[in-house]
């Protein structure tokens, strides 16, 4: 296994276990510091957004190239990152509403979570909330193993455009897990149970990133290559602009999800210039 293969796994791995982090916050903190998590999400949509448009698409027409003319190669990386977004939006359309987790973002939506187990409990109907928590970690899970491949894909053939991108997907698991721990902890009443489905959710990612190592590299060409990272540029952009900017508008205030954002381009405009 070559060191950019192993690095890419780890890389990967460590991105989907950040929803677990989300878990252990809910543990220790009685109140979501919406704030800091806004401007977060807002940091990694940036971070998302500027890298896909200024590196990943220069990357995948240039792949492109070597086998087609440069309006052609221009085309079909454009075909290849509007499929990308098609397919997560495809994805949101078969998850019903109330079990998408991308559908829960502010505190109080949390907070009304967490009124409404204490009712369930009084009422003794915890296992509807419980149901709830286990839909919200499949929907996480199906959700995440796009994710992975994306991001073991990136860093597999650039091994410096990869970390930033798990950083960024890192930081949006965040709230995921929490999605997950919320009605599953209070349904059931057991951290047990809650970490654990957090942890099946997580795993999507790896699992994404051993499906793109088996089916992927072993048939890789530069074309393959250019039309892939054409799309994970799409799903990138689509989870920046349906999930993860609206979530930092409901958890904090426009400006600070502003600031988070711009802070997000920065951060990754200077580490090309760093890692040139």
């Amino acid at each position: 296994m070559s060191q950019n293969v192993l690095s890419a796994f780890i890389m990967t791995g460590l991105a989907g276990l950040t929803t677990l982090l989300g878990t252990v916050l809910l543990f220790f903190t009685k109140k979501t510091n919406t704030k800091f998590l806004s401007a977060s999400l807002g940091f990694s949509a940036g971070a998302m957004i500027f890298i896909s448009f200024v590196d990943i698409i220069p990357k995948s027409i240039d792949h492109l190239s070597t086998e087609f003319s440069d309006k052609q190669a221009l085309l079909y990386a454009i075909l290849a990152f509007f499929g990308g977004m098609l397919i997560l939006a495809i994805i949101d359309k078969l998850i019903p509403e109330s079990n998408n987790p991308h559908e829960m973002t502010s505190e109080g939506d949390i907070e009304k979570v967490q009124v409404i187990t204490q009712e369930e409990k009084q009422k003794k109907d915890k296992d509807a909330l419980k149901k709830m928590g286990i839909f919200t970690a499949l929907a996480i899970t199906i959700h995440n193993f796009p994710e992975g491949i994306a991001t073991f894909i990136s860093s597999v053939q650039d091994p410096a455009l990869g970390l930033p991108i798990a950083v960024a997907v890192a930081i949006h698991n965040i709230p995921e897990g929490i999605s997950v721990a919320v009605p599953i902890y209070y349904g059931s009443g057991s951290k047990k149970q809650a970490f654990l489905y957090s942890f099946i959710s997580s795993i999507a990612e790896p699992i994404g990133g051993l499906f793109a190592y088996f089916i992927f590299l072993e048939n890789a060409t530069p074309v393959t290559i250019g039309l892939v990272f054409a799309a994970v540029a799409g799903v990138m952009a689509f989870i920046s602009l349906d999930e993860l900017l609206p979530a930092a508008e409901e958890y904090g205030n426009h400006h600070t999800t502003i600031y988070g954002c711009i802070a997000g381009m920065a951060f990754m405009a200077f580490s090309l210039i760093l890692l040139a």
